[in-house]
């Protein structure tokens, strides 16, 4: 089963949740989630463990309960979601990197539509999905 630990303090290391775990059984592996830039803690992480059971006794035995200084808050892990989408803009239908080659405004509702073309642009008011004045240029 995996757990998800969150509201870690950033002094909590990957042994200190692994030791608070083991009380409730074996535990396959122990991962604390760090910024990829500056290394530190997230405040949150993984824990890895063989049984369902213990798996839920360990959830059920330290959800609330303070480490270091902070209350843990523990769960069952969901599946990671797809989160998809552009990466290139703020958004991925309109407003600022509208477009799916990004830039400010975009095709695709928002403030995009105006002066757009297929690359994304400078947008005017209107256009797109919103509707609107939008005199775009194609």
């Amino acid at each position: 089963m995996k757990i998800y630990v969150g509201n870690l303090s950033y002094e909590v290391t990957e042994d200190d949740l692994r030791q608070a775990v083991a009380e409730f059984g074996e535990v396959e592996s122990v991962s604390i989630i760090k910024d990829k830039y500056n290394g530190q803690s997230k405040g949150f992480g993984f824990v890895e463990m063989p049984s369902n059971e213990e798996g839920q006794a360990a959830i059920d035995g330290l959800n609330g309960k303070e480490l270091k200084g902070r209350e843990l808050k523990v769960n069952e892990a969901r599946p990671r979601e797809d989160r998809g989408g552009s990466r290139s803009g703020y958004s991925s239908s309109g407003g600022y990197g509208g477009s799916s080659r990004g830039g400010h405004g975009g095709g695709g509702g928002g403030y995009g539509g105006g002066y757009t073309n297929s690359r994304g642009g400078h947008g005017g008011r209107g256009g797109g999905s919103r509707g609107g004045e939008g005199k775009g240029r194609s």
